[in-house]
């Protein structure tokens, strides 16, 4: 029975989404076989300068396929190097390779940072045996201490920037799970309203049957526009959840939604704040105008704790015939690098993508930094 915690590290997949192959990653590795070829020629102190020549003309270039094939590389840059390395080392030929060479500790780190936890166990296997054999033909103890402690690095290295990816992403997935779940709350008091309305008509209906068949029959026509509306909330909501996982349990608010009209209030935040409304902003539905507002605030929150030096936070928000378009402005000195990746700026793009809309935030090329976004009056289904 294998122990929990290598259970645990056997059943790890493998990180999503590895980087394709960069140009930099070109460059490097052209720049490196450069570095190899000119030491093959001008180092006349390599032992058995061939053979240290093609190693490094064949370990050097899997340095490309270090993300996408971790363990397949590690393999070929390490055990290739093992086989060829193997009669030197055992002659006790401490150095037998070229400078260049140092790259093959990318190897350790790619392969703890992108691959499985099984290929991670195999890896570590095909480096240790190479390395424990160079190690042994160390000249001083701190040559032994120096190896291990860069090579234990790499693979340190890799580790850490795999759980701080995996935290990010579990991050991210809890605000896009928290957003959701707000906006399907705020979709059902919608749907609990066209509902409430529906029985109030019934009720009238019912009453006046008998003694105005005329107002009997509008009050159905109203129910019959209520129930569509309601089954058009409906598959919006639907639609919302069926997006993620399923929205956390939390408090449920059951105070009005601000919309569109609630936007002079923001001008309180601070004297900075000015809002100008323009366009055609009636009738809008209510995720449209709770997303407006929620976004603007949020926009103008950090504007207001972020910015430097700022003379004004303007609200622009316009409505034509398909869409709405936001965007607040603020003309402070810089732009504020230390919030592009916060988790309020995902909440807005996350709530704009869910209604079928998109926000970008940023600096400005005017100076100060800016919010904009675009939402389609129609929530899509």
């Amino acid at each position: 029975m294998l122990p929990a915690f290598i259970r645990s590290i056997l059943v790890e997949p493998r990180a999503p989404h590895p980087p394709a192959r960069m140009w930099w990653d070109w460059v490097l590795v052209g720049a490196l076989l450069v570095a190899a070829a000119g030491e093959a020629i001008f180092r006349s102190d390599v032992p058995v300068r061939p053979l240290a020549t093609v190693v490094a003309f064949l370990v050097i270039p899997v340095l490309l396929w270090r993300r996408t094939h971790p363990l397949l590389a590690t393999a070929v840059g390490f055990g290739g190097a093992m086989v060829l390395h193997l009669p030197l080392i055992l002659d006790g030929v401490a150095d037998a390779g070229l400078y260049s060479m140092i790259a093959v500790l990318l190897l350790p780190y790619s392969l703890y940072r992108w691959a499985s936890g099984r290929e991670a166990l195999i890896g570590t296997a095909l480096v240790a045996v190479p390395v424990v054999f160079g190690l042994a033909t160390s000249q001083t103890l701190g040559d032994l201490i120096g190896g291990t402690t860069v090579v234990v690095a790499s693979f340190a290295l890799g580790a850490a920037m795999r759980y701080r990816a995996v935290a990010r992403q579990r991050e991210v997935q809890q605000v896009r799970t928290l957003e959701r779940g707000e906006l399907a709350r705020e979709l059902h008091d919608t749907v609990a309203h066209h509902v409430s309305a529906i029985a109030i008509q019934a009720q009238a209906g019912r009453a006046v049957a008998a003694v105005d068949p005329a107002s009997a029959v509008e009050a159905l026509a109203v129910i019959e526009a209520e129930a569509s509306r309601t089954l058009y909330e409906m598959r919006t909501m639907v639609r919302v959840l069926r997006d993620g996982e399923g929205a956390e349990a939390g408090p449920v608010d059951f105070g009005p939604q601000r919309g569109i009209g609630d936007l002079d209030e923001l001008s309180r935040m601070s004297p900075l704040v000015q809002v100008h409304c323009s366009g055609d902003l009636a009738g809008l539905p209510l995720p449209v105008e709770v997303a407006v507002y929620r976004i603007c605030q949020e926009s103008v929150t950090n504007a207001i704790r972020h910015a430097l030096n700022p003379t004004a936070v303007t609200v622009e928000v316009s409505g034509d015939v398909s869409v709405v378009r936001l965007r607040v402005h603020d003309d402070g000195e810089a732009a504020r690098p230390a919030t592009t990746g916060g988790y309020g700026l995902l909440g807005m793009a996350e709530r704009a993508k869910l209604l079928g809309g998109a926000c970008q935030a940023g600096p400005d090329p005017a100076g100060g930094w800016t919010v904009e976004a675009t939402l389609p009056r129609e929530v899509p289904q």
